[in-house]
């Protein structure tokens, strides 16, 4: 018997044997028929050690390096397996490297929020200037030092009166401000512009009260690009004039305060709101104008043009300027990122290479999360990098290259062929950036890629290199430049009306509410699946991506929604009009809660529906779910109102909404949100037929701007004692107390 199962065991081994080699063999034969495209992974393992950063944030730090140790363990434990166990190292380190330079950055960049609001006088170093003329005000960066209750540096705004020319940076100014911490999110899945401050090293941000003292005046020679975009934006603004001064002032450097809010408006519904953000259309512009004016200079000289090489020469200084020009217009990541390409392909140009590939794609997004890691949760990064990625694949496809080839045909069908080929690459790309779009904005162009087909060449090859004749021109002699910024004043009018055309056109705009993070997560790793590697079973990622896409599709939309102050109560009907509590709140809440809410300029009173019951203090309504009939009282006045009744109506009441404190003896049968919940969760979602309530501090909590971190909540928690005890402390033992510190 025991010889018996021997010989068994033996033959169970012997056929297992060559399963697990087979495998073995056909995981090593795949990644090396993979191994050209596997250098495209790198800035994907550090974009997702990127990722589990945002996502969980640095308390989990010890939990991902146990993580990437392990997997290094396995990889190492995978003997004669030269190729996996080369990848799962690499990848775990690289995993690892992510998580680490956020976690740097975010330790030495990121900027303590002020606590609470704060008024008083303080004296700084003014860092930068933005001019924000459609709002009437100007923005300034100050520093101003160390301190015990406030940060080092913040961001404030003067109203245009106050405006000094002597406002420029390195100028000393004091003046009585109110500041107050970053704004989170307003509402779930909403803009996050403390993570922005975060990141800048801002600490607050306010508004100057009165008047602004000027104690030094700039120095010269200080923050020269920065004092050199101003000057340029100013320039192109009082020459072009107020109606197109500054989408031209944006194109060209990159100043976009000026925009007319519904220019802004029609450009983004449109699809080319990309034409204000200095990019790749606008570096590949000032890069190929340079590169071809410069040799056709070099070889307007024949003895010079014969012992040089002419295209190396006008490569390099095309590079010079292309990094001046990045300097000069702010050096934003989008930017960067631009000049970054546009840098490699020069030099992939000079050295006989391909010009534009997906490694050189993949080195300049490994650069970027390098230095500015928190930009890959930023639309921009998101967005540039697919467009540019879209755009190689599409045209590095058998099918494409065939259809572009230069065949012997008429002028007409050339043309025609041009025209498709820039049209399906424009499709191409919306369908890429939509579901981004929608993630972030909850919004995107449908007819962007017609509109782009004018805009772009017209961009491109007119208004730009117009507006640089028009700049030399002036350079010269003031005022010679006239007649072209007349003709790119033209141009920029023929933009703006294409936008607002197609933005008021039937179906311009697809609106969506706030999707689920886990599908565009899945999207995202599926699309890059499919773009990365070359085998056919890389086709295999299109059910999760179809899933995703899917879900992304199938959103819920809220029914109630209530923003992070608590003023403001929006409730969606189920005939799509959005009705707010109070009717006149700021267009930026409007606008937040619209897009929210999936719904574009049917907003409505909530007073005037005929089953809501308002009066001065509060209004009473009901919604129907699919399940059931939810009662909800909304408190919009600062008044008190009789515990007693108050105690009834919230009995009544399935929910209660109140952006103050409610007694204890308010119950609702369900949910009641007032400033005790509010402080602790911030803006929410509901969403009845399921019933559950997305708020902002599950998606932020765990992240250290967070205004929801539990550090910021004991610190106001400590604060809020210290005051009670304060208020309650007689007088004498409060002097008492003071003088024995």
């Amino acid at each position: 018997m025991k010889f018996a199962s021997h010989i068994a065991d033996e033959i169970a081994r012997s056929n297992s044997a060559p399963a697990r080699a087979s495998c073995a063999e056909t995981l090593e034969n795949w990644l090396d028929s993979e191994r050209e495209r596997l250098p495209l992974l790198i800035p994907v393992a550090l974009g997702s050690g990127v990722s589990f950063w945002q996502a969980y944030g640095p308390a989990n730090g010890l939990f991902f390096a146990i993580l990437c140790i392990g997997l290094c363990g396995i990889g190492l434990s995978l003997r004669g397996w030269t190729r996996l166990s080369t990848v799962i190292i690499t990848g775990a380190l690289l995993l690892l490297a992510g998580f680490c330079v956020i976690s740097f950055k975010s330790a030495n960049v990121g900027a303590a929020p002020l606590e609470r609001p704060w008024i008083g006088r303080i004296a700084g170093k003014i860092e930068s200037v933005e001019d924000v003329s459609a709002r009437d005000i100007i923005r300034l960066r100050l520093w101003i030092g160390p301190s015990s209750h406030l940060p080092a540096t913040v961001r404030v705004n003067v109203e245009a009166d106050q405006a000094n020319p002597q406002l420029q940076p390195g100028a000393i100014i004091v003046a009585k401000v109110r500041l107050m911490s970053p704004p989170g999110p307003a509402l779930p899945g909403s803009y996050d512009f403390a993570r922005a401050a975060w990141f800048s090293g801002l600490g607050a941000t306010g508004s100057v009260i009165g008047p602004v003292e000027i104690v030094q005046p700039p120095v010269t020679n200080e923050n020269f690009w920065n004092r050199s975009r101003i000057s340029l934006s100013s320039h192109i603004g009082s020459a072009m004039g107020p109606e197109t001064g500054a989408v031209g002032s944006a194109l060209l450097v990159g100043t976009r305060g000026g925009i007319a809010e519904d220019d802004a408006e029609a450009l983004r519904d449109s699809g080319l709101a990309h034409l204000l953000s200095v990019s790749g259309l606008h570096v590949t512009a000032v890069v190929g104008g340079s590169f071809i004016l410069v040799s056709a200079l070099l070889s307007l000289w024949p003895w010079l043009a014969l012992r040089i090489k002419v295209p190396l020469f006008a490569a390099a200084a095309a590079a010079v300027i292309a990094i001046c020009y990045t300097l000069l217009t702010g050096a934003e990541v989008p930017t960067v990122r631009a000049c970054i390409a546009a840098l490699l392909i020069l030099v992939a140009m000079a050295m006989g290479r391909e010009a534009l590939s997906l490694r050189l794609l993949a080195f300049g997004a490994t650069f970027v999360l390098l230095f500015w890691p928190e930009a890959l949760a930023g639309p921009s990064f998101q967005l540039s990098f697919a467009a540019v990625g879209t755009i190689v694949l599409l045209h590095q496809s058998k099918w494409m290259t065939d259809f572009r080839v230069r065949r012997d045909e008429s002028v007409f069908l050339r043309l025609g062929r041009t025209a498709a080929s820039l049209l399906l690459t424009g499709l191409a790309i919306e369908i890429v950036l939509a579901p981004i779009a929608l993630f972030h904005f909850h919004k995107t162009g449908v007819y962007g890629a017609l509109a782009n087909m004018v805009a772009i060449p017209v961009t491109t090859f007119f208004i730009m290199p117009v507006q640089m004749i028009a700049l030399l021109m002036d350079s010269i002699r003031e005022g010679f430049g006239a007649p072209f910024w007349l003709l790119a004043s033209q141009g920029i009018k023929l933009i703006l009306w294409l936008a607002h055309k197609v933005s008021n056109t039937a179906g311009a705009v697809l609106l969506l509410p706030e999707m689920p993070l886990w599908a565009f997560a899945t999207a995202v790793f599926s699309a890059l699946v499919i773009a990365i590697f070359n085998d056919r079973r890389r086709w295999f990622a299109l059910l999760p991506l179809l899933a995703a896409l899917g879900a992304m599709a199938v959103a819920p939309r809220p029914d109630l929604l209530v923003t992070s102050d608590g003023q403001h109560l929006a409730v969606i009907m189920e005939d799509g009009r959005l009705a707010l509590l109070r009717p006149g709140a700021g267009d930026y809440v409007r606008s937040t809660l619209e897009e929210t809410a999936a719904i574009r300029g049917n907003v409505h009173d909530l007073q005037t529906l005929p089953a809501a019951r308002c009066n001065a203090d509060s209004c009473v309504f009901q919604i129907n779910s699919e399940k059931r009939r939810w009662n909800i009282l909304a408190l919009r006045s600062g008044y008190m109102i009789p515990s007693m009744e108050l105690a009834a109506a919230c009995r009544r009441s399935d929910i209660v909404v109140s952006s103050r404190w409610l007694p204890f003896s308010c119950k609702p049968r369900w949910l009641k949100i007032d400033r005790r919940l509010i402080e602790k969760a911030g803006g929410m979602a509901l969403y009845l037929n399921e019933p559950r309530v997305e708020y902002v501090a599950k998606e932020n909590a765990h992240l250290p701007w967070s205004a929801y971190s539990p550090e910021r909540l004991q610190a106001s928690a400590a604060q809020r004692r210290k005051q009670k005890a304060a208020e309650i402390t007689p007088p004498l033992l409060q002097k008492h107390s003071v003088q024995t510190q």
